[in-house]
């Protein structure tokens, strides 16, 4: 336990980092209002480089607030996706990274007590299942050869999505909103199922709340991180 001066007065190292919060959510906010304004004014060097620093910034944000290093880990395997996705010819290792990203999710929702709490939400588990099993059955036929690493990475999605359910509604609306963006991306971009207009507007806005949320609701969860 903490001697009480320290739960009313943090040490100096964590408030000096702290400080720096602000700036890098400020940052994250500004990133990602570019990325989202490029999508329909067509501002592809915008849109390329507000992606470059999207998830960095909010990296940067996580460590501002002394995050655990497996949140940061998730977010830079993501930064590192978006790149790669946006790289022709790396659509795999795109997928890749961010399969790392969900690795180092589950690894951290796990650690903080995931598994013991989906006793209680036994039912999150059935869902995604479900859905899992319905979207595999319904784009299975347009995956073409990327059907095996679809549905491996999908499985992976899934289990983020349910272990962050697990640990309370701000994670578990990140998970989802996770889950939603990759399934837009598997269907109209993969499968090649008609799209609404602005596909990429839908599934960049739905990408960057999950991920602040994901990013917030584990600072909030995790003893190292910060509250609030």
């Amino acid at each position: 336990m903490r001697p009480a001066s320290s739960a009313t007065r943090p040490a100096p190292e964590r408030t000096a980092g702290s400080a720096w919060a602000p700036v890098a959510l400020g940052l994250f906010v500004v990133v990602s209002a570019a990325r989202l304004v490029a999508i329909p004014l067509e501002l592809d060097d915008l849109a390329r480089g507000s992606t470059f620093l999207l998830m960095p910034s909010l990296a940067l944000w996580v460590l501002a607030r002394r995050g655990p290093i497996l949140l940061v880990a998730a977010l830079l395997c993501s930064a590192a996706g978006d790149i790669l996705l946006g790289t022709d010819g790396m659509f795999l290792a795109g997928m890749g990274a961010f399969a790392a990203a969900h690795v180092c999710y589950v690894t951290l929702f796990v650690r903080s007590g995931a598994l013991p709490a989906l006793r209680r939400r036994w039912f999150l588990v059935l869902a995604y299942l479900v859905a899992l099993v319905g979207l595999t059955l319904w784009l299975w036929p347009d995956l073409g050869d990327l059907r095996i690493p679809v549905v491996v990475y999908a499985v992976l999605l899934a289990a983020t999505a349910v272990t962050a359910g697990a640990l309370g509604w701000r994670l578990g609306l990140g998970g989802a909103l996770f889950f939603v963006s990759d399934t837009m991306i598997a269907v109209w971009d993969i499968a090649g199922r008609p799209a609404p207009p602005l596909p990429g507007l839908w599934i960049m806005s739905t990408y960057i709340l999950a991920q602040y949320l994901l990013a917030s609701g584990a600072l909030r969860v995790d003893p190292r991180g910060v509250g609030g």
